[in-house]
């Protein structure tokens, strides 16, 4: 990422795969990504689940390219018919398809000079895209700008998502974020909103959230709480337990 600002980039996940969509294999992409950049102190701000469908996923990246996000893409990018990421991403870019050196490398090294046309395939990425290491097979993956698509299989993507973390992003680690909270008791959430605003102005470094709930004796609980920098944190909860108990609120710390 050259010439990276001080701020942290909006983080996109995106999982390709008609078999998700059809409920066919279950994500287990996305908890990944969410617990891989938690322990770094990034967090995700979207994310976008999509079949193999050329147009809509040319038509999602050039929007994601556009806006400048830093993006994780599970999936698609095989050399059967039914994959269509690196495709998708060259039709977006308005580039070609061409075969990477190093991807080529990679494949002779892993399966011998002589290889097939259509394991070939697997080293045709979009026009500029660099190289990600395969440690499971040898297989390639790509970047581009600062997307990065990577296979859907698990035990390859994410030993790969997290070298892109490390080598190409290890100077956005930040604290990892804490959370506090407490739950308050027979309480509807529009009393509370009062208190809710005056937190979020007061402290922007923090993301605040209330989570009701309807408890088996027909009492109404609400976890109140807010997650970010450790200061920020202690600070804005003692500033929503003070307004709870100014309330006259019943509550207890979770």
């Amino acid at each position: 990422m050259s010439g990276r600002p001080d701020r942290v980039p909006t983080i996109g996940v995106v999982v390709v795969g008609d078999e998700i969509l059809s409920g066919k294999r279950v994500d287990k992409h996305l908890p990944h990504a969410i617990e891989a950049l938690g322990r770094r102190g990034l967090a995700l701000d979207w994310a976008s689940y999509a079949g193999d469908d050329r147009a809509r996923l040319a038509a999602l990246f050039r929007d994601s390219f556009a806006r400048g996000d830093l993006v994780f893409s599970f999936g698609g990018i095989g050399a059967t018919p039914d994959d269509r990421t690196r495709q998708a991403v060259a039709e977006a870019l308005g580039v070609p398809l061409e075969r990477h050196p190093e991807a080529c490398a990679a494949l002779e090294a892993r399966f011998g000079a002589d290889i097939n046309p259509n394991r070939a395939k697997m080293a045709e990425f979009p026009a500029g895209a660099r190289i990600i290491p395969n440690p499971f097979n040898g297989v390639a993956a790509f970047s581009l700008r600062d997307h990065h698509f990577v296979p859907g299989f698990p035990q390859m993507a994410w030993p790969m998502m997290e070298w892109v973390l490390d080598t190409q992003y290890a100077d956005l680690r930040r604290e990892p974020p804490v959370e506090r909270a407490i739950a308050v008791y027979d309480v509807g959430e529009s009393q509370l909103v009062p208190l809710m605003e005056e937190n979020v102005a007061r402290f922007p470094a923090v993301r605040l959230f209330s989570l009701p709930a309807f408890l088996p004796d027909g009492g109404r609980r609400i976890e109140l709480g807010v997650r970010g920098p450790r200061t920020d944190a202690d600070a804005a909860l003692d500033h929503l337990v003070a307004g709870v108990r100014l309330a006259g609120h019943r509550y207890e710390p979770m």
